[in-house]
């Protein structure tokens, strides 16, 4: 298999502009594309009866991210944070420069820390706290002088 990119990851939202705002305005994505499909054949790709979508594509730093909202069949699932030991997608995370700062602006923009979750971790240097998206999808925000990852 000859894979030449990663073309985006998919995160299904219930409110379209907020979570545009919050991507936008909160992590600094910017609008690279919008697609609108409603019925066949997308709607038997995505295992659903009827469909109506609405998917605007954003960009940071490489990343794509592709917001999903259905007004047909509309969005299923509770709105909190998936367990970690869940299988498939748990979070992505950022790196900030003020961890209280990020905090405040993505609670401004109807996001939620996980204030049990924030911790130090000296091996990384790095102050960690997970977050939500309004959706419940979960960000992990680190804070640290350099990247341990790079």
């Amino acid at each position: 298999m000859n894979i030449e990119y990663v073309m985006h990851v998919g995160v299904c939202v219930r409110d379209l502009e907020r979570s545009i705002r919050f991507y936008r305005d909160g992590l600094g994505f910017k609008e690279a594309g919008r697609l609108d499909v409603d019925g066949e054949p997308t709607a038997t790709m995505m295992g659903l009866d009827e469909l109506e979508l609405r998917a605007i594509y954003l960009e940071r730093d490489g990343l794509r991210i592709e917001l999903l909202h259905y007004p047909t069949p509309g969005t299923v699932g509770p709105a909190e944070a998936r367990p970690m030991n869940q299988p498939g997608l748990t979070h992505f995370a950022v790196r900030v420069s003020d961890l209280d700062e990020a905090i405040r602006k993505i609670e401004s923009l109807g996001g939620r820390a996980l204030e049990k979750t924030r911790i130090y971790n000296p091996v990384f240097d790095a102050h960690l706290l997970y977050v939500t998206d309004p959706d419940g999808t979960r960000l992990e925000l680190v804070q640290t002088p350099s990247d341990p990852t790079r």
